[in-house]
């Protein structure tokens, strides 16, 4: 007898990723709708998907990004130490997470619930703030800011408000009720840290503690919410590509995991940690160091935990629209042995390949090395 041949259905990755977007329902829609097994669209090519497995030797010793307590900032006598640990940490990790940063842990509490409270919200109320456009001011819900960019969607929903600058700032009526007071506390709140940082950063290259401030790291303020629902099949897609920041930023997490930073070659898990936040440098700042401070690739695993994983992250970036304001290494760094590495920027230039490209475009750094 002969074979019977089955055909198989042919994939219109358009289609789908075209029928997802317009339905506004994000990745928690599709959850929720009862699926159990994941889009096409959402599935990883082998190259991706073989990286998330972990060695199986049991001898490796499992690495840690460095932990680091900030109780000794306003004291004159240790801030020196304070000042070592951040340097250290930066210049060979990228990543580091603090304690005893000052923001009440109720603060804390209190947000992550707020963003999770918006995404737990019915889909007629979340889609009117649904939007593809990149360059929408204010308020924006969306999933997968690169849907259209890349060849695999990723495993999260995300919302994100402007607060600086105050061309793009949201209006405080136009921030979701359910979660306006909150983001507003953590927006000050997280401001401080950040300041903090700053300071500490600057102080870490031999230069004065309002250097990077006065460079203009706090001009441009952005806050994005982002939530990873329950994964059916968590080894076939990821929760955000691997990629790596402009500024700094300061990350509130909640208790599921699933960040990932890429240390020496190896993908290693950022453990969370009740209470504290994760801390990430990003493109500019390393270029400004002249490769003192390092920028990391950074990823989000998919989870099969039914809880979902929650993540607040503001990102404290210079003005990103000038494309008059030129940027590169600090001249106080240089010296005949030392030269520039890295080319002068704008803003808008290091941007674009995020517009552009998406994630995928993980380091401007390597696109502006002289």
């Amino acid at each position: 007898m002969a074979a019977t041949h089955i055909a198989t259905p042919i994939y219109d990755r358009v289609k789908e990723v075209k029928e997802f977007d317009e339905s506004k329902m994000g990745v928690k829609g599709l959850v929720d709708s009862g699926i159990t097994s994941i889009p096409n669209m959402f599935i990883h090519p082998p190259e991706t998907l073989s990286t998330l497995k972990k060695p199986t030797s049991q001898t490796c010793t499992k690495k840690t990004i460095p932990l680091i307590d900030l109780s000794n900032f306003n004291i004159p006598t240790k801030r020196h130490q304070l000042v070592e640990q951040i340097r250290d940490a930066t210049s060979s990790w990228g990543f580091f997470q603090v304690i005893n940063h000052g923001i009440p842990l109720s603060v804390l509490d209190e947000t992550m619930n707020a963003i999770k409270a918006f995404h737990d919200q019915p889909h007629e109320v979340k889609s009117k703030l649904y939007t593809r456009a990149h360059d929408r001011e204010g308020v924006i819900y969306t999933s997968n800011f690169d849907l259209y960019r890349t060849n695999a969607a990723t495993w999260h929903d995300s919302l994100a408000v402007w607060l600086s600058p105050e061309k793009k700032r949201a209006e405080e009526k136009e921030i979701p009720e359910v979660c306006r007071k909150e983001l507003l506390a953590w927006d000050l709140h997280s401001a401080k840290v950040a300041e903090a940082l700053l300071e500490l950063l600057s102080e870490g290259l031999g230069l004065g503690a309002e250097k990077f401030k006065d460079l203009g790291f706090l001009v441009s303020k952005l806050i994005v919410g982002h939530y990873y629902p329950y994964c059916p099949q968590p080894d076939l897609t990821v929760g955000i590509r691997p990629h790596t920041d402009s500024g700094l930023t300061v990350l509130l997490q909640n208790q599921v995991g699933g960040l990932q930073v890429k240390h020496d070659d190896e993908w290693v898990d950022v453990e969370p940690i009740p209470g504290a936040l994760t801390i990430n440098i990003g493109d500019t700042i390393q270029i400004m160091s002249n490769d003192k401070y390092v920028s990391v690739e950074h990823r989000v695993l998919a989870k099969a935990s039914k809880e979902p994983r929650i993540s607040v992250v503001t990102f404290f970036d210079l003005e990103t629209e000038s494309d008059t304001n030129y940027y590169g290494a600090l001249p106080e760094l240089l010296t005949p042995d030392k030269p520039a590495l890295y080319r002068k920027f704008t803003m808008p230039e290091l941007l674009e390949g995020f517009y552009s490209k998406g994630l995928e475009n993980k380091f401007f750094i390597q696109k502006i090395r002289l």
